[in-house]
């Protein structure tokens, strides 16, 4: 007989690899849930939406994808795969149709990260290096990870996987929230992305909020078990 409850889908943003959920994937393997934690290339919003769309199209039965971060703007347009049935946003970007993370950004003021951006050119096939950006890892604890343990901090500071610029200014080709139910959880003390834009976005997304008070942008490391839950909650909806 097959199978109804989701696949979980986890979609990890900027400056972060698969390995950031882990956490997140043992609360949800202790629960029985199938988990996939596949690698974002974080190379542009269209291709990186149309991987992860893909990864969703081949799995077998109902998914759900969650984002955290960067990965918010992806589940967006990627999550208008038919298999896919329900959204989980995790400190994430909630795009609408035709809007940049740019554009959602600048709606509110800025977030510390802005100004503790380092600029590196990658090579591109064909045409000119592209700019690509990590956090200076200075100020990655402050920033990315406060409610983390410093060593572990550390780590992550110097594992970061580089965002393609261009990533800021390209518009959604789609909102999958329009016809498919959205959760969200807000980190209350996002230093990464304003607060207010993760609040903004999920509301207009009419998704089910959770705020986690003190919570840093890391919140999947640092809150696994709160994270997981409201993942929980998304697949008994759906299931």
């Amino acid at each position: 007989m097959a199978t109804t409850t989701p696949t979980v889908v986890l979609v990890h943003g900027a400056f972060a690899d698969a390995a950031s959920w882990s956490g997140v994937v043992a609360e949800l393997q202790q629960h029985g849930v199938s988990v996939l934690a596949p690698p974002n290339p974080l190379r542009g919003l269209a291709s990186d939406a149309a991987y992860i769309a893909s990864v969703a199209a081949q799995t077998d039965g109902p998914v759900i994808l969650v984002g955290h971060s960067y990965g918010g703007a992806l589940i967006t347009v990627a999550g208008t795969t038919e298999n896919v049935v329900g959204l989980v946003y995790v400190a994430a970007y909630v795009l609408e149709e035709g809007e940049s993370l740019g554009e959602l950004q600048g709606r509110f003021p800025l977030s510390p990260l802005v100004g503790s951006l380092k600029e590196a050119t990658y090579p591109v096939a064909g045409a000119a290096p592209a700019t690509e950006v990590t956090i200076a890892p200075e100020a990655f604890p402050a920033i990315f990870a406060a409610d983390v343990p410093a060593a572990l901090t550390q780590v992550l500071a110097v594992a970061q996987r580089p965002l393609a610029a261009a990533a800021f200014e390209e518009k959604a080709s789609a909102a999958a929230w329009h016809t498919k139910p959205a959760w969200a959880l807000v980190a209350g003390a996002d230093q990464a992305i304003n607060p207010e834009v993760e609040r903004f976005g999920a509301e207009r997304a009419g998704a089910t909020v959770v705020e986690i008070e003190g919570a840093s942008h890391a919140v999947a490391v640092s809150r696994p078990k709160d994270v997981a839950a409201l993942i929980l909650d998304a697949v008994r909806a759906t299931g």
